[in-house]
């Protein structure tokens, strides 16, 4: 557990004394004339709308600027504990579900329930699950931005080309795999359905439903026989040649594969839309449904949140950001720009609108029937060890049954040793 406790004693240096965050040049802290605040995030795609709803908020608080720090997605994380042991960490910045609890255990985050209450934030109008996601030991240190489900992608060309039905809300697994089958097409190197390994991990025990699970209570479900027969699913497939190994994915994504037409079915976030938009061949024939229903209908659910740094000297004015991207404003703004879902209730129809060609409802439908992704103090570490436990089944090896028993009782010391 070397990487754990690594990781801890970085964000445990970061909660010790250090110097005040860094602010643009004239820039001034809380009280001394306009105030900067610097906001973190990872997706390109999204300044654009981060711009805009920035200006509507500037409009609305004319003494306070707000600049966007873009770190790309494969250091923002090493980053982030860099610069908060070194005290320049953004005043505001993105946080996800795998690594909010670690951050809030080691008191990095200013906890915003008493803000909440003081300003009427309408955390009542975003989904009850996200909140949940992002409040730790009662107290709630993150307001979701957005959201995204996991919905089923497919190639209609395809479909048309082997004479089967599209997909749609009616569908079971069972319905799934039997068109995997026919779709596969060995001479042409099309497969009927194609995923990403940590998305099966997480998803095929929650599509079940019925007491499959990954994480509850503080125990890993990954043990549990109706996790085993989400896990089993898909394996299966692979085995019968429907799907593609894991092995096979090293230079090809499943993603990629599906864009490239050589996978017929995909399951994808709907955050993948605007991609799969800007694709001229999906967005002629692609198309999206709901995931298709194991012991009952289920998704998973996941979402971006907004936090503030506990050792920003310009937390008011932070905190005035942050509420203002809780509001309907923002999220309005958000919706508009088509690249996620805006997680306040009421705002998506201009998500929906800006893709007409794609069926998108079907991911604010399923947020009703949703799992929140798992997570715990440390998620990362039991994380990682899904991939040399599973891996070897998930490349048509077989063994899922063990491996899948075998990652329950690590995962369960792995959990119990980070409430320790």
């Amino acid at each position: 557990m070397r990487r754990r406790t690594l990781l801890c004693s970085g964000l445990a240096a970061a909660s010790a004394p250090v110097l005040a965050a860094c602010s643009d040049e004239g820039g001034g802290a809380d009280g001394g004339g306009r105030t900067t605040v610097s906001y973190g995030m990872w997706d390109p795609a999204q300044v654009p709308g981060m711009k805009k709803i920035i200006a509507a908020f500037e409009e609305e608080h004319p003494d306070i600027s707000v600049r966007i720090e873009l770190t790309p997605w494969a250091s923002y994380w090493t980053t982030l504990k860099t610069s908060m042991r070194g005290g320049t960490a953004p005043d505001v910045f993105w946080m996800n579900a795998v690594n909010f609890q670690l951050y809030a255990a080691h008191d990095v985050l200013e906890p915003l329930s008493e803000h909440i209450d003081n300003d009427r934030t309408p955390v009542d109008r975003h989904p009850e699950q996200l909140v949940r996601l992002y409040s730790y030991d009662g107290v709630q240190y993150g307001l979701p931005k957005d959201f995204d489900t996991v919905g089923l992608w497919y190639n209609k060309a395809l479909f048309d080309k082997a004479g089967i039905k599209y997909p749609d809300t009616t569908w079971t697994w069972d319905d799934l795999r039997d068109a995997a089958a026919e779709l596969t097409n060995p001479r042409q190197r099309v497969h009927g359905f194609c995923s990403e390994m940590h998305r099966q991990f997480v998803l095929y025990p929650a599509i079940f439903g019925a007491g499959g699970y990954v994480l509850r209570d503080g125990r890993s479900g990954f043990g549990d026989e109706r996790s085993v027969e989400g896990l089993r699913f898909l394996t299966d497939m692979i085995d019968r040649g429907w799907s593609p190994p894991q092995s096979a994915m090293v230079e090809s994504t499943a993603r990629v594969r599906y864009w490239s037409e050589k996978a017929a079915m995909v399951h994808d976030l709907s955050a993948m839309a605007g991609q799969m938009y800007a694709v001229p061949a999906l967005k002629d024939h692609g198309g999206v449904t709901a995931l298709p229903r194991g012991r009952e209908r289920a998704t998973v659910i996941h979402g971006l949140a907004n936090v503030i740094s506990a050792k920003s000297d310009k937390k008011a004015a932070a905190w005035k950001f942050v509420h203002f991207m809780a509001g309907r404003r923002a999220a309005g703004i958000q919706a508009e720009s088509g690249v996620t879902i805006s997680s306040y209730a009421g705002t998506q129809d201009a998500w929906l609108k800006s893709m007409p060609e794609f069926d998108l409802r079907h991911f604010l439908d399923m947020e009703k029937y949703a799992t929140p992704y798992p997570s715990s103090k440390n998620t990362a570490v039991w994380e990682n060890l899904q991939y040399p436990l599973l891996g070897a089944a998930f490349s048509g090896k077989g063994g899922i049954e063990d491996a899948a028993r075998t990652l329950g009782k690590q995962m369960d010391r792995a959990l119990k040793e980070e409430r320790s």
